[in-house]
């Protein structure tokens, strides 16, 4: 599996006349590249997120991944796409009637596929680290381990973009960083694209890129894969005021 590349060409999308949360926006995301989305409140993070995973429908311009023009497709078309994306939120949003394994499973239960939907579901929390944990329910585990079973249920249709929407925010800096370090060997193994959205630091400062957004503006553009020390690099995003 290989990542996909995403262009954003005068991306648009206002929520009140007084509420701009993306204002012409232009972005080149590279096939395989992990993108920290960094910026205040209301900056137009998750809307970016949103609007590149077909969450959300733009007012104008356009979002193309893997050369397909998203922002331009039909419902089923639509629906179709965003059955190849992973999505992971802040909020972890399980099912707390259902256990581990069957939060996993939800995304693809009522289509089709090519593999055994169990069978994945097991290997997916076992390469979150949850192996054994298969009948938990979410009250029993951590917050932590909740957005592991969150992560494990993005990864079920085998997507090769994952949008990630300050995924390490209800955790302490211990389980962020876990988290982090989870989804970069994730992306590392399986090759996917990553868009994550994130207001920490320590987070964005571990990426291979850093954008920042201001009121729906792309405002600064910083590659982090130059080799320097990771306290180098925390300090170039520090002074981002992220």
């Amino acid at each position: 599996m290989s990542g996909v590349a995403i262009e954003v060409n005068g991306l648009t999308k206002r929520y009140e006349p007084d509420i701009v949360a993306a204002d012409g926006l232009d972005l080149t995301v590279a096939a395989g590249s992990f993108t920290a989305v960094t910026g205040p409140s209301g900056s137009g993070k998750s809307t970016l997120l949103h609007l590149v995973g077909a969450i959300e429908s733009a007012d104008g311009g356009t979002v193309t991944v893997d050369g397909v023009e998203v922002t331009a497709l039909r419902r089923r078309r639509l629906s179709q796409y965003r059955r190849t994306v992973g999505f992971v939120f802040q909020r972890y949003h399980l099912l707390p009637a259902l256990t581990a394994l069957d939060n996993v499973i939800a995304p693809v239960l009522p289509f089709r596929v090519g593999f055994d939907k169990r069978e994945r579901a097991r290997e997916l929390l076992d390469a979150v680290g949850l192996g054994g944990r298969e009948r938990a329910l979410p009250a029993q585990l951590s917050g932590g381990q909740q957005q592991r079973v969150a992560i494990a249920r993005a990864l079920i249709g085998g997507p090769r973009l994952l949008l990630a929407d300050e995924p390490t925010g209800n955790l302490d800096s211990a389980n962020g960083g876990q988290i982090l370090d989870l989804l970069l060997d994730l992306r590392e193994e399986r090759g996917m694209t990553v868009l994550l959205a994130t207001h920490e630091q320590q987070i964005a400062a571990r990426c291979d890129r850093l954008i920042r957004l201001t009121d729906g503006r792309l405002t600064e553009d910083i590659d982090l894969t130059g080799g320097e020390s990771p306290e180098s690099t925390l300090a170039r995003a520090t002074q981002l005021r992220l």
